[in-house]
Formats: structure tokens, sequence, C-alpha cells
């Protein structure tokens, strides 16, 4: 049984979004959807008597937050199957344990704080660090969260934590019949070119090629698959050749280690800057070390 699409609903616009573009990524994918709300009205309200008629104000509003966005899903693709359901707990502590079930969750990338909203929210950025499936914020405008750019954009760096990046961004593009760039920075120390400036044309030389062998290795599995891979090695800080990537990029793809008996935040600086400044929808998917 295919695992669902997870999306966290809160009412807000950017939640709307999310349930917009997961739709669409269901269809692709031929996944069931399932919105969740997180509500902590039982903690606060108490139990009710059983002679009680009144509904606490936020249970009402969860429902109604949930069977919204249900009804919205349904119109924009009919044939996704769709679920639903008001949670009691906190809105990361949802989200992480409905993980354990999901092929992936998607959330907006602000909430309904204003000053939440002013970057990427606590709870998005929260549930990227520590989930253990792949987490798609989405952001970005119309254009980069509809497909309009035909291309996902994956970063490959140093370590293991990469080729769940790169396999789930193959499979996006796979799905969407697109072309799929990888991207492999590199930088040559200052102090290379300080101490040995008669050779640092050499050492620049000497980075490059190697960063060049990793995109090699990284992207060796993909020969033979049916997918257009177009190959970047660029000079200069990952960060922010993504970000650049990210204007003409239907979603950019990252990878996060998750060392086993870690518990705390996991989320690397060049995927911490992604998700707070991308102009397209990102996936940060993880990798147990």
């Amino acid at each position: 049984m295919d695992l669902p699409l997870v999306v966290g609903v809160d009412g807000s616009d950017s939640s709307l979004q999310a349930v917009d573009w997961a739709v669409d990524e269901a269809a692709r994918r031929g996944l069931p959807l399932r919105l969740v709300y997180a509500s902590l009205w039982e903690r606060y309200e108490g139990r009710r008597p059983s002679f009680g008629t009144d509904r606490p104000a936020e249970e009402i509003m969860g429902e109604h937050i949930v069977a919204s966005g249900a009804e919205r899903a349904r119109l924009r693709n009919p044939e996704v199957k769709v679920s639903g359901e008001v949670l009691p707990d906190d809105a990361v502590s949802v989200l992480l344990r409905e993980g354990h079930d999901a092929s992936a969750l998607v959330t907006g990338s602000r909430g309904r704080s204003d000053l939440g909203g002013l970057l990427l929210g606590s709870v998005g950025l929260t549930v990227a660090a520590r989930a253990m499936c792949p987490v798609i914020v989405v952001r970005g405008s119309e254009r980069n969260r509809q497909g309009a750019y035909g291309r996902v954009v994956v970063g490959v760096g140093e370590s293991a934590e990469d080729m769940g990046a790169v396999r789930f961004a193959l499979r996006e593009a796979q799905a969407r019949g697109c072309v799929l760039e990888a991207v492999r920075a590199w930088r040559c120390p200052v102090h290379e070119h300080v101490d040995h400036p008669l050779l640092g044309e050499e050492a620049g030389r000497t980075h490059e090629e190697r960063a060049s062998a990793i995109l090699d290795e990284a992207l060796r599995d993909l020969v033979g698959d049916r997918v257009e891979v177009e190959r970047r090695v660029v000079e200069g800080p990952a960060h922010k050749i993504l970000l650049n990537a990210s204007a003409r990029a239907d979603l950019l793809v990252v990878g996060a280690l998750r060392p086993h008996g870690h518990f705390g935040l996991q989320l690397g600086r060049v995927a911490h800057a992604l998700l707070h400044h991308s102009e397209c929808p990102v996936a940060v998917v993880p990798e147990r070390t």
C-alpha cells in the first residue's frame, strides 16, 4: 500500500498553497493525500461533560479547516483520494509522528501568525530539521509552484547525505517528465591563493576537478534512466548558487543527515538558507548515518 502525502493545514493562505501543490504531486505519483490539523483545544478545554451540547470553538474551527482543505483538493483533482483529521497535539509533534507513515510531509512556508510569516515559520523549519521522511516546504512564485520551468534541481554535496536527495530528485523528474539539473559547488580556500599565488590557478583546477568527480559519482547510477540530466560544477558558495538556480526551477532538492541517537535540530547551513529564501518549493531529504 502506497504511503500518503501528508499536508499540514492551518487555514492560512500558505497552507492552501501547500494543499494545491500536494494534490498535483499526489496525482503525479498516484498517492493518497492526507490533511492534518493540529489542535490543543482538548488540553485547554478539559474533558467535556457527557451532557454538554456546546463544542469548543477551536474544535469546530479545526474540523472546518480540514473539511475546507479536503473540498479544495477534490475540486482541484477529483481522482486523488483525500482524507483528513484533526489531531490533539502541537503542530510539530503531529507532523513528526505522521511522517513515520508518510511518503513525504508537505507544509506551507508561513503560518497564521504574521510575525512567523516574515521568514519560514518555526513549525516548517523544525519539521524539516527533524523528520525521518522527505519534507517539502511549498514556497516561491505561482509559476515555480505550478511547474512552469520543467526543471528539478538537486544540490550535490560531499557525503552520503546527498544520495537520498539525488534519488528523490530523479523520481521527481521522472514523474514530471522534466529535466534534472545536478549542481555541485566548489571553492578554493583563500589561503591557497595567498600562500601560493603562482599556484592559485592550478589549485582552482584541482578543486574543480574534484568537484566534478564527486558529481560524476553521485550521478553514476542514473545512467540509462529516461531523464535528461544536466550537470553543473560551479565555483562559489553552495547556498548562493542553489538560490540562483531556484529562480528557474519547479523544485529544489537537498539532503540532510540524521545521525542515529541525535534528536536535536539537524539541518545544515545550506538547507537552512534555501528553506528561508528559495524562489521555488524546497524538498529536504533525510539520510540516516
